[in-house]
């Protein structure tokens, strides 16, 4: 018997189902709180915003072109972030964007110190730590797409994505009371406001979970010591056999019209997405509610929703291998739910109700949309392919931002800019039935004939 029918029997012996649930919870629960940290520290600009504003003299129109700033610098570096990144290990590269992300987030504390250093306005140097923001946080969430790739076939990426995409809404559940929380009772200490004591605090785990990253992740499947030789056996062969229809050059993978319908996909989105977690807590203060801390309360009822509606969504579709649909109903319940929201915008109960379905229909195809690109790239293709598409959802942040910033400049009325952000969502659904069905039925038929040339293998190779 050859060496590769050996390994083959081996392989065979594992029970994959265990192992790919023993690589779960090795990986996810790291990449989690990396996501939950990461998210955190990108929106809570939107409850800062509800007192540093008065403090740094700054507008709405210098606030979304503060939050926008963030998106240039990740949009930027995004690309050869992740292609570093695929080079030198994901484990070095998180921990450091981790690192950097972690102090510039808390440094924004001090903005309005640093901009008398500096000579220069306060509204000047908050675009600037919110570009270097962006420029050190570029190539995360991609990279770590990139990462799960390393180690699961895209038919299994649902639940991993699902286990990551949660700390969306998990960083604005319990993020959102404590935001303001912190806000309202850490208000004067040692001279400092409220909103500046928060964006130190909740920048400092990143640092922390810096150092997690490095000793807990393992760049490779073959580096992984807590596996035996079997399960890598099983491992690779599972990636690259299910990445025998991927396509691995960028050159090739730009020219093919599904990756930018995904690109569009992401866009279109994440912009209602970004639109919502912005400007949220400003949509809150709008209908009555004044108090900082009931205002982080009534932001987290929505995504607790969400959470439970993205558990369904994902378990759903990995149960059934739909993932169209289980994209495409989301986006439109979601569309619906932020324009009815703007409908009922004076009366704070029933606003809440839509947010619900706003918040869920957009949290809930989010774990599915993100294995599309997955289905389609490998190697080099993927690590440009993610960085490309992920900078195209980038963009969505800047949209997101200003759509609302600048309806409420032509209208008066914040709410109108919710109009069009419902209105982007419905277009996601649209792209998303536009993408051909067969593209997430291929990965599953590339494996069949490739188990049974492995079992061809075995019987040819075997004694007579």
């Amino acid at each position: 018997m050859s060496i590769d029918a050996i390994d083959g029997a081996s392989a065979r012996s594992v029970d994959e189902e265990k192992l790919y649930k023993k690589l779960l919870w090795r990986i996810a629960p790291i990449l989690f709180l990396c996501h939950t940290f990461s998210f955190l520290d990108r929106v809570n600009i939107g409850f800062a915003k509800l007192q540093m504003l008065g403090d740094l003299k700054i507008g709405d129109s210098a606030f979304a072109l503060g939050a926008s700033m963030f998106f240039i610098g990740y949009i930027a570096l995004e690309i050869p972030s992740n292609i570093v990144l695929h080079r030198v290990g994901a484990r070095r590269w998180i921990a450091r964007i981790m690192l950097t992300w972690g102090l510039i987030s808390a440094s924004t504390m001090f903005t309005a110190e640093l901009a008398h250093l500096f000579g220069i306005q306060n509204a000047t140097m908050f675009y600037i730590l919110r570009l270097l923001l962006g420029c050190c946080e570029a190539g995360f969430y991609p990279g770590v797409l990139l990462y799960i790739n390393y180690w699961f076939p895209s038919d299994r990426q649902t639940k991993v994505t699902f286990g990551l995409l949660l700390a969306l809404p998990t960083s604005l559940v319990f993020g959102g009371p404590l935001s303001g929380w912190l806000m309202q009772h850490s208000h004067g200490w040692l001279g400092y406001s409220g909103w500046q004591w928060m964006l130190m605090i909740e920048g400092i785990p990143a640092m922390a979970l810096a150092f997690l990253v490095y000793f807990g992740l393992t760049d490779k499947i073959n580096q992984a010591r807590w596996l035996t030789d079997a399960e890598k056996r099983l491992l690779e062969r599972n990636v690259v056999t299910e990445s025998a229809h991927k396509e691995f050059h960028f050159g090739a993978a730009l020219r093919d019209y599904r990756v930018w319908i995904c690109a569009g996909i992401i866009f279109t989105y994440a912009t209602g997405w970004y639109g919502l977690s912005f400007w949220l807590p400003s949509i809150v203060r709008e209908s009555g509610v004044k108090d900082t801390f009931h205002i982080g309360v009534l932001t987290a009822i929505p995504f607790v929703f969400a959470a439970a509606t993205m558990l369904f969504n994902a378990w759903h579709s990995s149960k059934t291998g739909e993932r169209r649909w289980h994209a495409a109903i989301p986006a439109f319940v979601g569309g619906a739910g932020l324009i009815l929201s703007a409908v009922f915008a004076n009366n704070t109960p029933l606003a809440i109700v839509c947010l619900c379905f706003a918040a869920s229909g957009v949290l809930g195809l989010t774990p599915v949309v993100w294995t599309y690109p997955g289905s389609l790239l490998s190697g080099t293709a993927a690590a440009a392919g993610f960085a490309m598409i992920n900078s195209f959802g980038s963009l969505s942040g800047i949209a997101g931002s200003w759509i609302t910033s600048l309806m409420k400049q032509m209208t008066g009325n914040i709410n109108n800019g919710t109009y069009a952000l419902g209105f982007v969502l419905m277009c996601t659904g649209v792209l998303v039935l536009s993408m051909p069905a067969a593209t997430f039925a291929r990965g599953k038929q590339a494996q069949k004939p490739a188990e049974a040339n492995i079992e061809s293998e075995a019987l040819t190779d075997s004694p007579a």
